[in-house]
């Protein structure tokens, strides 16, 4: 499993993912950049986020933060996994017959190797700090709460 500074934080990053496909109906981050005080996803998207975009989208994931979701993991067989997710963004060390898929209740699942906390609960309160685009790429910056 990757280690990342901030089980959290990682977390957080999966009902950020959930969120911005939920309201936009694109796909999840292509590139992100985890730490334990600050963190930023990357989006193929055609422009920045309004003011209430951005409202919307922090209080979905402190919805969904709030509801205490579980944190659990199934594993599939690779071509059943490819068959559901985008495998994209696993290391290169995933490679395999099976396939670790992370759940955030039924917020979120998606193929994962990193550490996360085990009730969505857990991560404390999580705010925007800003978003940006440039060249076709939404980016979303974030923290938590301490």
């Amino acid at each position: 499993m990757k280690d990342y500074s901030d089980p959290r934080m990682h977390t957080a990053e999966h009902l950020l993912n959930a969120a911005m496909v939920r309201l936009f109906g694109g796909r999840r981050a292509f590139s992100s950049h985890i730490e334990k005080r600050k963190s930023k996803c990357d989006y193929r998207f055609g422009r920045d986020l309004t003011e209430a975009e951005r409202a919307e989208l922090e209080r979905l994931v402190n919805e969904a933060i709030g509801a205490d979701l579980p944190v659990t993991e199934e594993f599939l067989p690779r071509e059943e996994a490819a068959a559901k997710f985008d495998l994209g963004r696993l290391p290169e060390g995933a490679a395999g017959d099976t396939l670790r898929v992370v759940k955030v209740g039924d917020y979120d699942a998606c193929p994962c190797a990193g550490t996360h906390v085990s009730r969505s609960g857990e991560i404390g309160g999580f705010r925007i700090i800003s978003t940006g685009f440039a060249d076709g790429v939404l980016r979303v910056r974030f923290k938590l709460a301490d």
